[in-house]
C-alpha cells in the first residue's frame, strides 16, 4: 500500500502540469455531468413540484415497474428507438467508409475537395431549417417533388412523407445519414491521410491492383477507426437527437416516431411527472452503459481494438 501510495504521489508530482491544464475540465465536467445525477433520487420518490428533490416520499422501484411491466409503451418505444438509432448509425458508418474511399480514389483533387464541403454542409443545418427543405419538398399539396410528380401524371395525390407512419423511419434514417456522412468521413479520410505511401507502392510493385490496393491497405487502415466509431456510437443508440424528432413527429405519426427521449420529455416537462421520467432516463442510461461495454468487449475480441 505505502508503494503504491508512493509511485502515485510521484507520477502527480511528475504530471503535476498537464494535471493543472486539465484541472478545468474535469471541474466543469464534474459540475454539469455527475452533480446533477443526484437528481436521480427523483426515481425512487414521489416528487412533488416546490420540493426538494429528497424530500418527496420513497416509493422504491415503483416507477422502474410501472415502465417495464404495467405500461404498454416498453415494446413500441424500444422498438422505435433501436430501428431508427441502429439503422442510422450503421448506414452512417457504411456510407461513410465508402464515400471517404471514394473521395481519396478520387484523381481531381479540386473535386474532391468540393464533394466533401458539400457533404459536410447539412451538419451545420439546424433541424428547424432541415424540416423546412422536407417540407418544401415533400408537403402533399404544396411540395415541389409532389407537384412535379403529379404534373407527370405519376401520382394522383402527393406523398405524405411527413405524416404517413409507413415513411417515418425511412426518413429519419435518412435524414440522420444526410447529416452525418459528411462529418464521419472527415474522421476517416484522416485516418486514409496517415497511412504510409510505402504500402501502396510495395503492393503495387507486388502486383496487387486498384481494387486489392482498396481492400488490403485502405480499407483495412480504416477497421480500428471503424471499430472505435462503432463502440462509441453504441452508447447512443437509446439517445435520440431531441431537436430532430420534437420538430418530424405529429398526431398522425406519432406510434412509430415515438421515442425513449420524446417518451421522457413528455411525462417530465409537459405532464410534469418527474420521477416516472427519471426512472426511465435511468433504465435508458444503464441499458446504454451496457450495449458500450458490450461493443468494446466484442471489438477486443474481434480485432483487438478497443476504448477500455
Amino acid at each position: 500500500m505505502k508503494d503504491w501510495f508512493y509511485i502515485t504521489r510521484k507520477k502527480i508530482v511528475r504530471n503535476k502540469f498537464p494535471l493543472l491544464m486539465l484541472a478545468p475540465a474535469f471541474i466543469l465536467t464534474f459540475i454539469f455531468a455527475y452533480l446533477p445525477l443526484s437528481g436521480w433520487a427523483m426515481a425512487f420518490t414521489d416528487y412533488r413540484i416546490g420540493r426538494g428533490i429528497f424530500e418527496g416520499q420513497f416509493v422504491g422501484l415503483q416507477h422502474f415497474r410501472r415502465f417495464l411491466f404495467e405500461s404498454s409503451d416498453f415494446g413500441y418505444l424500444i422498438r422505435n428507438t433501436l430501428i431508427m438509432n441502429v439503422s442510422a448509425v450503421i448506414l452512417n458508418l457504411i456510407v461513410a467508409v465508402i464515400f471517404s474511399i471514394m473521395l481519396h480514389e478520387l484523381r481531381l483533387k479540386g473535386l474532391s475537395k468540393t464533394l466533401q464541403t458539400v457533404t459536410f454542409f447539412p451538419y451545420f443545418i439546424s433541424w428547424v431549417i432541415s424540416y423546412s427543405v422536407v417540407s418544401a419538398l415533400f408537403a402533399v399539396r404544396t411540395g415541389a417533388i409532389n407537384e412535379f410528380l403529379i404534373e407527370l401524371v405519376l401520382i394522383e395525390t402527393g406523398f405524405n412523407i411527413l405524416g404517413d407512419p409507413k415513411y417515418s423511419w425511412p426518413l429519419m434514417i435518412f435524414m440522420a445519414m444526410w447529416k452525418w456522412t459528411g462529418y464521419n468521413s472527415v474522421i476517416f479520410l484522416a485516418t486514409i491521410s496517415g497511412i504510409p505511401q510505402e504500402e501502396y507502392e510495395a503492393a503495387a510493385i507486388d502486383g496487387a491492383g486498384r481494387f486489392r490496393l482498396i481492400y488490403h491497405i485502405t480499407f483495412k487502415n480504416m477497421l480500428p477507426t471503424l471499430a472505435i466509431l462503432l463502440i462509441m456510437n453504441s452508447g447512443w443508440v437509446l439517445n435520440s437527437n431531441l431537436e430532430q424528432f420534437f420538430i418530424f413527429t405529429n398526431s398522425t405519426n406519432m406510434q412509430t416516431m415515438e421515442v425513449l427521449d420524446m417518451y421522457i420529455y413528455k411525462f417530465g416537462l409537459r405532464n410534469l411527472n418527474f420521477s416516472y421520467a427519471t426512472a426511465v432516463g435511468i433504465l435508458k442510461t444503464l441499458f446504454s452503459i451496457f450495449l458500450v461495454w458490450l461493443a468494446n468487449y466484442g471489438s477486443k475480441k474481434l480485432n483487438g481494438s478497443s476504448i477500455f
